[in-house]
């Protein structure tokens, strides 16, 4: 069986959106990735929802990375940082979602709602080697 054309919506602002039949079958089985400080990743199993790290609530939205953007988000924006988590989620169940374009014009994954614990996948601390952190297999 085929694999269905992604179909993108753009909006006006630059950024774009899947259609739903598209959503479900480009998005199928992609994980996407948020990097959370330890006290973060407690609050998120504590209340089971969260607006985010600060700067997602001041941006509007949980920024995420794909598999191919995260080490560099970490080596950008947490470099050094320990006692970091690393949470993958299912692109297609979160809602709503928008890629929009950030550093090089490369699209990010970014969640106009709250990050929800349900909507975890799996989690791992990301530990620093010589001063860099190390991600799980495959990443």
């Amino acid at each position: 069986m085929a694999t269905p054309a992604v179909q993108v919506k753009r909006l006006g602002d630059g950024c774009v959106t899947l259609d739903g039949g598209a959503r479900a079958g480009h998005l199928a089985g992609m994980q996407i990735y948020k990097i959370l400080r330890a006290e973060e990743w407690a609050e998120l199993e504590r209340a089971g929802e969260t607006a985010g790290a600060p700067i997602d609530v001041a941006d509007g939205y949980i920024h995420f990375s794909t598999a191919d953007q995260v080490a560099e988000t970490a080596a950008k924006h947490f470099a050094g940082v320990e006692g970091l988590v690393l949470v993958a989620f299912e692109a297609e169940r979160l809602t709503p979602l928008r890629w929009e374009p950030s550093r090089g014009g490369a699209l990010f994954p970014h969640l106009y709602g709250p990050l929800r614990r349900v909507d975890v996948l799996w989690h791992a601390p990301l530990h620093l080697q010589d001063g860099r952190h190390v991600f799980p297999g495959g990443l």
